[in-house]
């Protein structure tokens, strides 16, 4: 069968996967449509969770990010994986214990705030948006390549997709479908990673072929290292070395403050805290945690060696080729309009900085912009001016970069030629890891308003039929709007989700964190916090992408931060801001600081809030 006729298959059976489960698995009170009953078994919610996590940014992304940036990207990686880590440790079980819904459930019981749940609830929606966004635009690039259609078209089927499963079954159906979706993402990114292993190295463990000498047939010699090969090329092409540290833009500072953003915005994302709220027990919320990273840790200790192992395929496949050489994934991959080659006049790709004739993306273009590139460039090639000059003019006025990282992990099995069978099963992978983010992002905003906002603030009175309705209907009014944050993203899938961590250490990671280990701090200060955290964070993110602001220094740093890691800044102003006002304002009642202590307290040792016997405010 033909790669497409394999995607067919692929991508219909895991579907009808997970619409079947949806179907079995649908609800009809707010329980099992917000945290799943609270029955969910610690291994389960650990897949779940994973797969939650693991997003379009982990499976499609991340990889990218580093085989581009080299030792830099694994900013990315070091960033997610302490994060969850700290999420884990620090706050899972103690949130687990407080026993009710949502992330603003926490803050507006804590703070005993009306205007406390508001400010959370409008938090979780902003950056519930700003991630769902890198989710929506990670199905497009999968549909546009492997069903063949347009990027915008593919946004759409996803939509269609989540809206039925998220509906139907609510936290209880996302839960079991998100296991599913865990084997489907981590069975396509192992196998073709085992596959390119053996092949470039001669030995199945991608780890181990990362560090290993390629086979003699590839190296052309005996005893060279992978890397040690693909810092030679980069080298000989003007990049810098693919295990050099700190490139660029990419210094110490940055690397420090986009590492903590991912840190403590991990443990601030209100769709990964939620998950702790399904399981029975606090004790099950930690064995599902140490289950959860374990799983992660299949993917992410794979990544790097699939970066590496793409960026010199990519090199391989493309540096000195003519239009006639260009090999079949290139083509395949140029007609979504995501990869882009404008010849010079010379005939040959460069793939190599700093040279006037290399290998762009073309983002969302359709196919009519395209072809009107082409053909101004063709009209350019044919003034006779091409020759010497620089081809970049051309993409520079369309606004064009590259090459784009959000193809390099999907498009790696092509380039390294293995079976049209694994080639489909990666675009499968690709489409579970970002429904599987996007399906529990959609829920976050649902109980954000359904729950936080409609029935514990408008209408405490609503009946379980009424709040189903809402949230349901807020799901697909979320759906819509996602998708047009997929059909118009603010930067690449793993860029936009970064901005999404930042944003949530900045407003939720003080508040969460000082809510349970301080009895001191009260409202205001932790609202004006939340506040000002997350409206610099958001103004400085929205400048500097939008509005072309150069990043600030602060007077202290040689090199600006840079939006991804501004969350980190974000933070400590939020931390500065609650706890310089705390003194100004009198302590939490008796009633709330009960309540910290009963949250505190080690499971059986004391009194604590029993979830059957949760308040229902």
């Amino acid at each position: 069968m033909s790669v497409q006729a394999w995607t067919y298959f692929f991508v219909g059976a895991s579907f009808a996967v997970y619409l079947g489960i949806a179907w079995l698995s649908r609800v009809r009170d707010t329980q099992g449509f917000y945290v799943a009953g609270r029955g969910v078994p610690a291994i389960a919610n650990g897949m779940a969770t994973a797969a939650d996590w693991m997003s379009a940014a982990s499976f499609i992304s991340m990889a990218g990010l580093i085989s581009t940036m080299g030792y830099a990207g694994g900013v990315y990686l070091m960033g997610w994986t302490g994060g969850y880590v700290l999420l884990a440790l620090l706050l899972a079980p103690y949130l687990r214990k407080f026993g009710h819904y949502t992330v603003p459930d926490f803050v507006g019981d804590r703070y005993d705030s009306v205007v406390a749940r508001a400010v959370a609830v409008l938090c979780a929606i902003f950056v519930s948006f700003t991630y769902v966004a890198g989710q929506m635009r990670g199905v497009g690039v999968v549909f546009s390549r492997f069903l063949e259609v347009d990027v915008n078209t593919g946004v759409v089927i996803g939509m269609a997709i989540v809206f039925i499963y998220a509906t139907l079954g609510g936290m209880k159906g996302i839960t079991w479908t998100q296991v599913a979706q865990y084997w489907v993402l981590i069975t396509a990114f192992l196998i073709p990673a085992f596959a390119i292993s053996f092949k470039l190295t001669g030995t199945f463990l991608p780890q181990a072929g990362l560090g290993a000498e390629l086979t003699p047939e590839i190296a052309g010699a005996q005893g060279v290292h992978l890397l040690e090969k693909l810092n030679i090329i980069l080298e000989d092409l003007g990049f810098a070395s693919y295990t050099e540290t700190f490139v660029g833009s990419w210094d110490k500072v940055n690397v420090f403050c986009v590492a903590l953003a991912l840190m403590v915005g991990t443990a601030g994302l209100p769709h990964v805290i939620v998950r702790f709220y399904t399981v029975k027990t606090v004790k099950a919320a930690r064995w599902s945690a140490m289950w959860a990273l374990f799983f992660i840790s299949l993917l992410y200790l794979t990544a790097p060696a699939t970066a590496a192992f793409a960026r010199y395929y990519m090199i391989q496949s493309l540096n000195g080729k003519t239009a006639a050489e260009l090999p079949a994934w290139f083509s395949n991959w140029e007609k979504t309009g995501l990869i882009l080659w404008l010849d010079n006049g010379d005939g040959m790709v460069h793939y190599s900085a700093g040279t006037d004739n290399e290998i762009f993306r073309s983002g969302n273009l359709t196919i009519s912009e395209l072809s009107g590139i082409r053909q101004a460039h063709q009209q350019w090639l044919d003034s006779g001016t091409a020759q010497g000059a620089d081809g970049r003019i051309v993409l520079t006025q369309k606004g064009l970069s590259g090459p784009d990282r959000d193809i390099i992990v999907l498009a790696t099995p092509e380039m390294a030629e293995l079976a049209d069978w694994i080639i489909a099963l990666v675009a499968a992978g690709g489409l579970a890891a970002a429904l599987s983010t996007a399906s529990g992002l959609l829920l976050v905003i649902s109980s954000s308003v359904a729950h936080d906002l409609y029935y514990r603030v408008l209408r405490p009175a609503a009946s379980e039929k009424q709040r189903l309705l809402v949230g349901r209907a807020v799901i697909g009014l979320a759906v819509v709007i996602a998708g047009i944050f997929g059909i118009y993203p603010p930067g690449f899938v793993s860029q936009v989700v970064a901005f999404a961590f930042g944003l949530a250490a900045a407003s939720f990671f003080p508040a969460i964190v000082l809510g349970i280990f301080s009895k001191r701090v009260s409202t205001v200060p932790a609202v004006a916090g939340m506040l000002v955290g997350i409206g610099f964070t958001a103004y400085y993110i929205i400048a500097c992408v939008f509005f072309g602001m150069q990043p600030w220094t602060f007077g202290v740093f040689d090199s600006g931060i840079n939006p991804q890691g501004i969350g980190t800044i974000g933070m400590l102003i939020n931390f500065a801001v609650t706890l310089g006002l705390t003194p100004f304002f009198p302590k939490p009642g008796e009633k709330i600081q009960d309540m910290i202590d009963s949250v505190r307290e080690p499971e059986g040792a004391g009194p604590a809030i029993e979830i059957e016997d949760a308040p229902e405010h």
